[in-house]
């Protein structure tokens, strides 16, 4: 027996426009009004600069400034370059950038949205009949489901850092909400378009990060056909996998036609890296997993844990076994990873999020209203403290609030930005009619059990944002740093050897218009900038290993870092005998 009774008046859908507002006031906040920050965020810049301002060999080869970046894939970093040449003059090349994680955001969120969709207007998913009628038409208990989706994938914390960064991760988290819409599709109308449809996506999803995750995922799928639609099992193997592998291999075949060297170096050290990504599971894999997933998949895997054992008799449905096979496929790939990182958590967000979402209709009114409690009383207290820090900052009480910040960041000075605030303001009293409106109106609607926990997370995020964003762009951009070494170097720019990290190379190459030479070229530069975590060994001379001596012209070093430092020097060289 399904485990699903519900009465038509449950699922009232939201207007579409309130959901792609909400998507909006979402993704704005973190990508408007600042710059690249350090690490990644500026490092994946740093790529698509390059790019935009570069030639063939910087699109095939990614790089920054000359340094190789060939892990990963190159499609993300397309994308953004060409939304810097299409934007940059309009925006500024950093947020011209960020365009392009805001159409990865809304195609990740439009992935869940129509995917639970098409699985909650499925028969099999559809509840009970009532005995005197009155239940919901499929159609409107599929929007509804879709709703709540939607807001649990919202409400995810491990989502808001890595969807507001120009990245790989942000691209392959929607291409892989896509293709769990595309295989839904395929299942659905088991027709060539959807299994083409299906291998497109795969292949785009090697060009961003790799094969091995897609590689996975249409192993997976495989596994569920053959044991579920056998007719889809053949297009799989004679359209989808060729097809994804076409669209993998492009920039390969690209890369081998133009005949450019670089390019050949860069596919073989992306093949390299993709074989890395595979090996067998350790303990400290396993602990990371556990001890992370509790709050980087919150509040999605207690309703979806919740789904599974819920529609347990029902173990054929599709609604159930495509996105968990999707999950068992990531969650495998994510512990044989030798690289912990949670960016490898990354991707089971939206099944969760589908899956949280048929989890909805059978959970206990005690239960959703231990979930609203734990959401009013944890969230709220996070956005009074953001606020009361932001007081503390402006206004210096309370004063070990603000010695704290200032300690954090030194030199910083705040600013009052009436438009900042009165947008915070307005977000804050829209959360208090939020929960006004769930405690007092007591709403029967599905997605009712998540509007809290998604709002307050969209709230907590939105103060940081507007309140805590001078602040956060004081410790975390190397602009400053960047226009000071610029300017102890001569007018006339001329290559600079180094040996700064990615982030520090990408900013100071943008900021501060510094010409850096490949890392094959560094002995023709006669200007030379080193990068140490070291107090000391400030000798105005320094003699490094290939016999050439430097003079030191400047150091310096972020404000908000006290570990981090910076030298430029000045190459010496040796005056003839008969000269002197």
């Amino acid at each position: 027996m399904k485990p699903v009774r519900l009465p038509a008046s449950a699922t009232l859908a939201l207007p579409r426009w309130a959901l792609f507002a909400l998507c909006l006031l979402y993704i704005l906040p973190g990508l408007v009004g600042r710059d690249p920050w350090k690490p990644d965020d500026a490092a994946g810049f740093g790529i698509m600069w390059t790019m935009a301002h570069g030639t063939l060999a910087d699109w095939l080869a990614p790089n920054i400034a000359g340094l190789p970046m060939y892990e990963e894939g190159p499609l993300t970093f397309w994308l953004g370059a060409i939304c810097i040449k299409l934007f940059g003059w309009l925006f500024g090349e950093p947020m011209a950038a960020r365009v392009a994680p805001i159409g990865f955001f809304l195609l990740g969120s439009m992935s869940v949205w129509y995917t639970t969709y098409l699985l909650g207007r499925r028969t099999d998913a559809q509840p009970l009949k009532l005995a005197f009628g009155g239940q919901p038409e499929p159609k409107d208990f599929g929007r509804t489901l879709a709703d709540g989706a939607l807001l649990i994938y919202l409400g995810s914390l491990g989502l808001l850092v890595h969807s507001h960064g120009t990245t790989s991760d942000a691209l392959q988290v929607s291409l892989v909400a896509f293709s769990l819409y595309a295989a839904t599709r395929m299942f659905e109308s088991r027709s060539t378009c959807s299994a083409i449809g299906f291998g497109l996506v795969l292949g785009l999803l090697a060009l961003t990060r790799g094969w091995v995750v897609p590689l996975g995922l249409w192993f997976g799928i495989v596994a569920l056909a053959s044991v579920r639609e056998r007719g889809v099992l053949l297009r799989l193997m004679l359209i989808t996998l060729p097809l994804g592998a076409l669209v993998a291999a492009s920039w390969t075949l690209v890369a081998y036609f133009t005949a450019m060297p670089s390019d050949n170096a860069a596919t073989a050290t992306w093949m390299a890296w993709n074989y890395q990504q595979i090996d067998s599971p350790t303990w400290p894999t396993l602990q990371y997993f556990l001890k992370n997933v509790i709050w980087f998949a919150w509040p999605a895997w207690p309703f979806a844990i919740w789904a599974v054992y819920a529609w347990r008799r029902q173990r054929e449905a599709l609604h159930i076994t495509l996105p968990l096979t999707f999950f068992a496929t990531l969650l495998l790939l994510a512990l044989l990873n030798p690289d912990v990182d949670e960016t490898n958590l990354l991707p089971l967000l939206p099944m969760l999020a589908i899956l949280a979402a048929f989890g909805l209709p059978t959970m206990k009114r005690g239960a959703i209203n231990a979930v609203d409690w734990f959401s009013v009383m944890m969230l709220s207290t996070c956005a009074v403290f953001i606020w009361i820090g932001w007081i503390a900052k402006q206004t210096g009480w309370p004063a070990q609030l603000a010695r704290n910040a200032f300690k954090i960041a030194p030199g910083f000075k705040p600013e009052f930005s009436l438009l900042t605030f009165l947008f915070a303001a307005a977000a804050s009293a829209a959360w208090i009619w939020i929960v006004y409106w769930r405690i007092s109106r007591r709403p029967s609607v599905l997605w009712r059990a998540v509007v809290l926990s998604s709002g307050g997370i969209i709230l907590c995020w939105l103060l940081l944002m507007t309140l805590w964003l001078p602040w956060g762009n004081y410790i975390k951009s190397y602009a400053i740093v960047a226009r000071e070494i610029a300017d102890e170097l001569p007018p006339v720019k001329r290559c600079v050897a180094t040996d700064v990290g990615e982030a520090q190379r990408a900013s100071f190459a943008y900021f501060g218009d510094i010409k850096f030479a490949p890392p094959n070229e560094q002995r023709r530069c006669d200007f030379l900038l080193l990068q140490d975590h070291h107090r000391g060994n400030d000798s105005p001379r320094i003699k490094t290993h290939d016999g050439r001596q430097w003079q030191l012209l400047w150091l310096g070093r972020r404000a908000s870092d006290r570990n981090e430092r910076f030298r430029l020097y000045r190459r010496i060289y040796d005056v003839p005998a008969e000269q002197k």
